[in-house]
């Protein structure tokens, strides 16, 4: 049957689907094809990806309606969420290979004082100055919404700092720091949101409940934990009945899918709506079983590799996600900055301060800080629950879009350029840049060859 006959069906009954699809390999394509050209300012691929996010979404390419080229709607890219969710799961388990008992016995401490300070750091700086900011602006900015943007502050974006880390193949004493206090950052941060927002909900309805304000974070914590440490364990005896690496590959690409979904799950105790984090379980799933699978290193290193694609699609549709509309507010930009500064005085100073007190080398004490900027999916995810507060919740999740998408177009940038300075990016020897074009030119006509030489010459 010619493809004419049946064409029209498959797009009419399948529209969505199709779109989606075009979608996905034109981010995946387009981004790649930027990194290229970022290449050439020495930028991260992350803020290639979220560029190319930007000018394929709805505000610049999607604007055209051409269906699979961009994004044209809102709605187009939620479609793709789920790869989103999904990455963010891999994320999630990569970083729980940093909580190997080996490495914690060296920077555990350091790790767990840092990660806990910087966050109440940067909750408190946020606080202070959006409080004073409501006392001469009221009218603009409410006490609840004000100690909430300081809960969301406490988030750093664990996907921006481990694709950078992988990029660069950053190592040391910074980046051994660097990842499990990412990781903490999230435990720390929810249950910071979950008592502010708690505190906020109160404050908004004049009503207070302790057991939504403890509860609720304090579940979601334990059973996020206690559900990845099973699952992690579980994994570990099924991998031992498969001898083939990839089967044993596949089976923990299943358990992190696995993990994702069962994350959804919403559940009430005691009255009170109750859930689980999706970072901290698949944190913990990767946590238990790179520490007791004696074939996690090889294991962890082919799922790091089969999610390079996914974490790339991630960042773009990140990208194409942010709101530029937001720029058009006047006070909600002065907000913006406002959070922007008191957040990364918090994050920066917190980090310093603690990490001189617990003993860490003069290096990590001043860029550590840096490399805790980016915030982007914890940060959006709490902007959700805090929708709740009404139109203080539209003000939080604006001010929150602005800030991310500053924070991830500069904070991928700033920490390649920590890592350098702290000298845990080294420069690839001569011999290494050098292979990839020997190779191209072996591949060369002989013609083509002699032509460059004689343009060579004459220059």
């Amino acid at each position: 049957m010619p493809w004419a006959a049946y064409s029209p069906a498959i797009f009419c009954c399948e529209g969505v689907t199709m779109t989606a699809i075009l979608n996905l390999a034109f981010a995946l394509l387009a981004g790649l094809l930027m990194t290229r050209i970022f290449s050439r300012w020495h930028l991260p691929d992350v803020t290639a990806f979220l560029v190319t996010g930007v000018l394929i979404g709805p505000f610049v390419l999607g604007r055209l309606g051409i269906p699979g080229l961009g994004f044209s709607s809102y709605d187009q890219v939620e479609a793709l969420s789920m790869i989103s969710d999904v990455a963010m799961g891999f994320i999630a388990f990569s970083i729980g290979n940093e909580f190997r008992l080996s490495q914690l016995k060296k920077t555990g401490k350091q790790a767990m004082v840092i990660g806990v300070l910087q966050a109440l750091a940067a909750l408190a700086f946020v606080d202070i100055a959006l409080v004073v900011f409501h006392f001469m602006r009221p009218d603009v900015l409410s006490v609840p919404a004000a100690i909430t943007l300081g809960a969301i502050a406490t988030a750093t974006a664990p996907a921006t700092t481990l694709m950078v880390v992988r990029q660069y193949k950053a190592k040391g004493e910074l980046t051994d720091l660097l990842l499990p206090i990412v990781a903490l950052d999230d435990a720390v941060g929810l249950i910071a949101f979950a008592v502010s927002f708690g505190i906020a909900r109160a404050m908004d309805s004049a009503q207070f409940s302790l057991a939504s304000i403890l509860l609720s974070p304090l579940i979601e914590i334990v059973g996020s934990l206690l559900l990845g440490a099973i699952a992690g364990f579980v994994l570990t005896k099924l991998e031992t009945m498969f001898r083939s690496n990839s089967n044993r590959l596949s089976l923990s690409i299943a358990f992190i899918f696995m993990m994702v979904g069962l994350s959804a799950v919403e559940f009430t105790v005691a009255g009170t709506e109750c859930g689980f984090s999706p970072l901290l379980v698949c944190m913990m799933l990767g946590t238990v079983f790179c520490n007791i699978c004696p074939l996690s290193d090889d294991l962890m290193e082919r799922a790091d590799k089969w999610s390079t694609p996914m974490l790339a699609v991630f960042f773009v549709v990140s990208g194409a996600n942010l709101r530029l509309s937001v720029f058009t507010q006047g006070v909600l930009v002065l907000i913006g900055i406002v959070y922007i500064i008191a957040r990364s005085a918090g994050k920066y100073c917190g980090a310093r301060w603690s990490a001189k007190a617990v003993g860490c080398d003069h290096t990590v004490q001043k860029y550590l800080g840096i490399m805790l900027l980016p915030q982007e999916g914890v940060a959006l995810g709490m902007c959700v629950s805090a929708q709740a507060l009404g139109a203080d919740g539209e003000l939080i999740r604006n001010i929150i879009l602005f800030s991310v998408l500053v924070y991830e177009l500069v904070g991928p940038v700033a920490t390649k350029e920590s890592l350098k300075a702290a000298g845990a990016i080294t420069e690839k020897p001569k011999e290494v840049l050098e292979r990839r074009e020997r190779k191209l030119a072996e591949a060369e006509p002989k013609e083509l060859l002699e032509r460059r030489k004689e343009r060579a010459n004459k220059k």
